[in-house]
């Protein structure tokens, strides 16, 4: 769904995946996930679940909900990662869950023109756990830079629905 006036331009951007590291793997994102499950938020954490497109089994992975007045969005700082490929296989649904609560949604993944606010907010709340991820683009970019790379950076707007 991205607007791109050059397609071939943005492609290496487009295809762009950052594999997480082992630390980050078995330690960190676990460390993450347990907090979420006991209903800890850290700085809006939340455990993502979504379908596998192949095994139709659940996944879970946590990331950060950013809250922009009263609009919710899930940004993939790691680009084509494997929870962007089942959001998307899912149709966009999903559900996000900390501690007990869980939320239904169904995401609408956002086109590139429009993210540069996004990045530039989430680059605000999370620079210091995501920052390595934009490869020295932040906060402070201009919207041309932001938008230069925002092919890379899936972007979804969350539309909550409680489930339980």
């Amino acid at each position: 769904m991205n607007d791109t006036a050059n397609p071939d331009a943005s492609a290496p951007l487009a295809s762009r995946y950052l594999e997480p590291d082992w630390f980050t793997r078995n330690v960190f994102n676990r460390l993450v996930r347990r907090l979420t499950k006991m209903g800890l938020s850290i700085w809006g954490s939340r455990e993502l679940r979504v379908r596998g497109r192949k095994s139709g089994e659940w996944r879970t992975t946590p990331v950060n909900l950013l809250t922009i007045e009263d609009q919710q969005y899930l940004v993939a700082p790691r680009g084509q990662t494997q929870w962007v490929h089942n959001l998307r296989a899912a149709g966009g649904h999903g559900e996000l869950r900390l501690g007990r609560h869980i939320d239904g949604f169904q995401a609408i993944e956002l086109d590139d023109a429009v993210k540069p606010e996004i990045l530039r907010a989430y680059l605000r709340r999370w620079k210091f756990e995501v920052g390595m991820f934009f490869e020295g683009v932040d906060a402070d970019a201009s919207d041309e830079q932001l938008l230069a790379i925002a092919s890379g950076y899936p972007v979804f707007l969350v539309e909550l629905s409680p489930s339980f």
